[in-house]
């Protein structure tokens, strides 16, 4: 009976002992600060298209969305009271919000007004957008972009601020008056609101066809960029605007190095930047030596994601001097069958899938800006970091995580920051990126996306900072900061984003 029981004993002490998970391995992840890729400039959102409205919202509500969007400061408990983008863009509207219903635009939210006023220019509009333009300059946001997504109703073909059966709107014969516009409206917006645009972008996804009357919008075909772009330049040049133009805004990342389905209007690394080419601004001396893209309809599965953005950086490359910029995104269409861009997604599904777009712009494509769409989104839609009602006066105000996680990345990596040497022995679901700031400070940036911790160990070459702190955004925080310590190991939270920063 004895040996009985304790037979039983022993199995039931392996049963018990089998049940026990086993001990998490840690995961080394490797830093080295002495290898370095490219320098990032910028972090932005875009004002368009609810800033109009919420920039008239009551203060308390509308400096909390400001707060979020663009400070650096911290709370008393050290934790970040925004996320810090380092570069605001402003949507100079083309006039459609004045037509009305006889824009065609059938969303008033999506109508935008104008500066120009019939041939004069007026003071007095886009106050909203002014209010947050001011709100980011106050809170230290050090670079602004204007941008046109059509020219002006007065000078479009059709008198829309959309196109008609895909054709370009702006006949050449007003490139002139658009380039004379802009020089003039960019002091107009300076003088009310002490903002000097660094950046003025043109053309916005000039492949897609923009005759829905979904938006304002203006299909362009390279050579109609490139004549555009050129006056603009000359323009500039003469009115002593120190603006760069930043081309071309591809509406998927592909158009930058392969026509694809849109000829005319494809290879556009080739088109703008090859000295052979009869479109080529590289020369001009207000051209930013940038070719800017969106990642939209690029990102899922990850397997072809990838390869598209090792070519995309492979092309950049091959012309000396040119960097890419990933100039607009947010989360559309059904992505493969891994997430639908339909229905608002505050929590932190949309935030990782957010975050391995980011991370695989940053760190294949090489991206140098990383910009989000919409800032501010009255919209059942995953295209906002804040959400707001679809309310003109006063409403709720909303946080995301797709916001927080956006600041584990433009919280910390400033501009002027390089991108350093950082891989994982064992990913286990970890994307892992690591930059270095002007100042010295290091920011380990490391996605997880299994809903199991895991354990890491940090191991630094020629350098390592002396203390780190972690900054984690999961489900039940927002950079959320942890203590500082010195020991090199941290446990990442399943189903998180955690920023590690130290000083060197």
């Amino acid at each position: 009976m004895k040996n009985i029981l304790l037979s039983l004993c022993a199995a039931l002490a392996l049963q018990q002992a089998a049940a026990q998970p086993a001990p998490r391995k840690p995961v080394a992840i490797h830093i080295d600060p002495a290898v370095t890729y490219q320098a990032i400039h910028n972090f932005a959102a875009s004002d368009a298209w609810a800033c109009q409205f919420a920039g008239n919202w009551p203060d308390e509500k509308r400096n909390q969305m400001a707060d979020w969007l663009f400070s650096t400061d911290t709370t008393a408990t050290g934790a970040p009271r925004g996320i810090g983008l380092s570069m605001w863009r402003f949507n100079i509207g083309a006039g459609s919000a004045k037509q009305g219903d006889s824009s065609g635009i059938k969303d008033e939210w999506r109508r935008a007004a104008s500066f120009l006023d019939e041939d004069a220019i007026s003071r007095e509009r886009q106050a909203g957008q002014l209010w947050f333009l001011e709100a980011a300059k106050k809170r230290g946001v050090p670079y602004f972009l204007a941008f046109l997504n059509s020219p002006p109703v007065q000078l479009t073909v059709n008198g829309k601020a959309f196109a008609t059966k895909g054709n370009c709107n702006l006949s050449p014969g007003k490139y002139a008056a658009l380039s004379d516009y802009v020089a003039e409206v960019i002091p107009v917006i300076q003088s009310r609101s002490g903002v000097m645009f660094d950046h003025f972008s043109p053309a916005n996804e000039p492949q897609w066809d923009w005759s829905d009357g979904g938006q304002e919008g203006c299909p362009y075909n390279n050579d109609e960029i490139s004549g555009l772009v050129k006056k603009l330049s000359e323009t500039f040049t003469a009115k002593k605007l120190d603006a760069k133009i930043l081309v071309a805004e591809a509406g998927k990342i592909n158009y930058l190095y392969e026509t694809h389905d849109k000829p005319g209007k494809g290879e556009q690394i080739k088109a703008f930047f090859s000295k052979g080419s009869p479109n080529y601004l590289g020369g001009l001396p207000n051209v930013r030596h940038s070719i800017a893209g969106h990642s939209y309809f690029t990102t899922s599965p990850a397997s072809p994601a990838v390869a598209m953005r090792r070519q995309l950086a492979a092309s950049v490359a091959s012309v000396p001097g040119l960097d890419f910029w990933q100039s607009e995104y947010c989360i559309l269409g059904d992505n493969g069958g891994e997430i639908n861009g339909e229905g608002k997604d505050l929590g932190m599904k949309a935030a990782l899938y957010l975050a391995r777009v980011i991370h695989h712009d940053l760190t294949i494509a090489n991206a140098t800006a990383w910009q989000y769409w919409l800032a501010v989104s009255p919209y059942n839609y995953k295209d906002g970091l804040v959400y707001i009602d679809k309310n003109k006066t006063d409403g709720q105000v909303q946080d995301s995580k797709m916001l927080w996680v956006l600041g584990n990345y433009s919280r910390f990596i400033r501009p002027g920051a390089k991108r350093i040497q950082a891989s994982a022995d064992s990913a286990q679901g970890l994307l892992v990126s690591a930059y270095r700031n002007t100042d010295n400070s290091i920011n380990i940036v490391i996605v997880n996306n299994d809903p199991a911790a895991v354990d890491i160990t940090l191991n630094f070459s020629h350098a390592k900072p002396e203390q780190l702190r972690s900054y984690t955004t999961a489900e039940d925080s927002s950079l959320q900061p942890g203590r500082p310590h010195s020991n090199r190991k941290a446990v990442i939270p399943g189903r998180s984003v955690v920023t590690l920063v130290g000083k060197m």
